[in-house]
């Protein structure tokens, strides 16, 4: 099943990405765009004029080759974690309830922050940050990494992993919480029902709104300590008592609005192509 959610998870997330990562690149600049600078952009629509404007309509594409890079691996350790998770904590009848599919998912989280998100999360802010200097100095994706690693080692690639941590725990607990209960009381007494693609769209939508008024204030603090300006950060505490000092409380929920959009978009699409490529895979190699 390893192999199945891999395969499944990854093209579920090349596709999401080429489709929401617009909207992933407006909420990374707005939370980047301290107060204290002072603000370089109005608001959403004032983002996308300027990087428009400035860079053309491949400007709001910044950074998208490390996600690219990065979607494969990373599905392949959250759904691969999940499924051996789940396969291990599902009771007599093999049904998993809502608090195991939590801590499944936040097994799935954890596992995915250290060995991808992370890494990933870095290179990413770093190129979309990098865009808003006068000169900027990463040529591409490969360029980028070997910048930063040649100039901060691999420490550089790492930076904020304690937020990242958090903030994929969290988010992967409270969406397999949500999809979990919610698939549990779709299919009441009967655990072979079939479950519409357009049903498993809504469910994943609302498990991903859930997961973004959870934890944006961990959102806001990892972009922080993985921007060009992490130094002014001696950890993640210190990211967030700053941020609450200068900025005040409003401040950790910066790009709140472009990222409930990408959000529930990203999950709703991703449960959905994930399950149905599963149902071809598991037809053509007759798994369970």
């Amino acid at each position: 099943m390893f192999f199945v959610s891999h395969i499944s998870g990854g093209i579920a997330g090349g596709i999401e990405i080429c489709i929401t990562f617009p909207t992933e690149y407006v909420k990374t600049q707005l939370q980047l765009d301290e107060k204290a600078n002072p603000p370089k952009y109005r608001g959403i629509v004032d983002c996308v004029k300027q990087t428009v404007h400035s860079h053309g309509v491949g400007g709001l594409y910044r950074g998208l080759s490390s996600l690219l890079y990065g979607s494969i691996p990373k599905a392949a350790v959250r759904f691969g974690v999940f499924e051996f998770l789940s396969n291990k904590m599902r009771d007599e009848s093999g049904k998993l309830d809502g608090t195991r599919g939590l801590l499944c998912g936040l097994g799935a989280g954890v596992a995915e922050a250290v060995v991808v998100v992370c890494p990933m999360e870095t290179v990413k802010v770093k190129f979309i940050h990098d865009q808003t200097s006068a000169n900027p100095k990463y040529r591409g994706f490969f360029h980028g990494v070997r910048e930063i690693v040649r100039t901060q080692g691999l420490k550089g690639t790492y930076q904020g992993l304690t937020a990242t941590v958090l903030k994929q725990g969290s988010n992967q607990a409270i969406r397999f919480y949500v999809m979990t209960s919610l698939r549990n009381w779709y299919k009441g007494d009967d655990p072979n029902k079939v479950i519409n693609p357009l049903v498993t769209g809504v469910f994943g939508a609302i498990a991903g709104a859930a997961s973004v008024f959870g934890n944006t204030p961990l959102d806001v603090i990892k972009t922080r300590m993985q921007g060009l300006e992490a130094h002014k950060y001696k950890s993640t505490v210190d990211c967030a008592i700053k941020i609450m000092k200068h900025e005040g409380p409003v401040a950790f929920y910066k790009g709140t609005v472009p990222r409930l959009g990408r959000v529930c978009m990203d999950v709703a699409i991703v449960f959905i192509i994930y399950e149905e490529v599963v149902k071809v895979l598991n037809k053509v190699w007759k798994t369970d």
